[in-house]
């Protein structure tokens, strides 16, 4: 037990970091842009939609440049999984989730085609870097999308909730300063993470790939939970909801691409046959959720979030125990 003491310490310090990092460079970026006169909607669809992934692209490619691909793939799956499951299933169940922004509902069946698209790339049982040059040339296009939305739409609701939360004028070298600090620290937490997370796959014989569905995917996915919260709980439903959608286009695009680019890797058949299946799930739950089910329109219910958290569970039971 002793020789985890220092790895379960590596992992719990480099989590506290993360999410603090984390959360002062997405106000940092948010705020630098907003600044130099970026729409809000923009800032919503991009800036805070790549601010949200910036804990799991470090992650990632950290994992990846190290030669542990399982934390790689496995944060980038667990977090999406995680995102839908855990974070809109909690933030559902404290108040009901409405949907009022067009451009979101826009977002939704591009996010399931993108995250079909992800999983069939990985059926021959590897992620080459032909298939990270494919998902990232999609994510291009999907940016550039976002952008030519973000200007053209001149009155969205994310837009508006974006510009009521960053409406107050910090200075711009106030805001540059904490993009950078929350820049240098999400590259050290992460770093600790991931040494922490591998020592403790090593010494309790569990693949890496678990330890990345589980403790490495929740962990950061933490900055979405808490910013998911705080935006529900000041009734700013789209932003709850656009920091999932954003988050997840950028973990399947960006973050995947960028760890296959960087190292190809073998994918076990289970990434795709378990927890591809169960993305495709949850994420079809999603869209039905948020598109109308059961005669319910643009609102993900307090029995909604309910069933998102349970799927949640079930999940994460199902890979520990099999895990041991």
């Amino acid at each position: 037990m002793n020789e985890l003491l220092l790895p379960i310490l590596s992992i719990l310090g480099g989590l506290v970091l993360l999410v603090w990092s984390a959360d002062k460079f997405v106000d940092g970026a948010a705020r630098t842009a907003r600044h130099f006169g970026m729409a809000p909607l923009l800032i919503g669809m991009v800036i805070v939609g790549f601010g949200t992934s910036a804990p799991e692209m470090v992650v990632s490619l950290m994992a990846a440049l190290e030669g542990n691909p399982g934390i790689a793939m496995g944060n980038a799956y667990g977090s999406n999984i995680g995102n839908i499951t855990l974070i809109l299933g909690v933030t559902a169940l404290m108040g009901a989730i409405a949907v009022h922004s067009n451009v979101l509902k826009k977002e939704m069946p591009i996010l399931l085609t993108i995250t079909v698209m992800s999983v069939a790339l990985l059926y021959d049982g590897q992620l080459s870097r032909a298939d990270a040059w494919i998902s990232l040339g999609v994510f291009a296009a999907y940016m550039g999308w976002a952008v030519w939305t973000g200007i053209k739409t001149k009155q969205d609701a994310l837009g508006d909730e974006m510009s009521d939360e960053y409406l107050d004028n910090q200075p711009i070298g106030k805001s540059i300063m904490w993009l950078v600090i929350g820049l240098i620290l999400l590259i050290i937490s992460s770093r600790f993470l991931v040494w922490g997370a591998v020592e403790v796959a090593t010494a309790m014989g569990v693949s890496d790939l678990i330890v990345g569905l589980t403790i490495v995917a929740v962990g950061t996915s933490l900055p979405e939970l808490a910013s998911s919260i705080i935006a529900a709980r000041k009734g700013e439903h789209d932003i709850a909801l656009g920091n999932i959608v954003g988050s997840n286009l950028f973990n399947t695009l960006a973050v995947v691409g960028i760890a296959g680019a960087v190292a190809p890797m073998k994918v076990p058949g289970e990434v795709f046959w378990r927890d591809g299946m169960v993305m495709i799930g949850v994420t079809v739950l999603l869209f039905l959720f948020c598109y109308g089910f059961r005669g319910k329109e643009g609102r993900i219910t307090r029995l909604e979030g309910g069933i998102l958290l349970s799927g949640f569970v079930a999940y994460t039971g199902y890979l520990v125990t099999t895990a041991f």
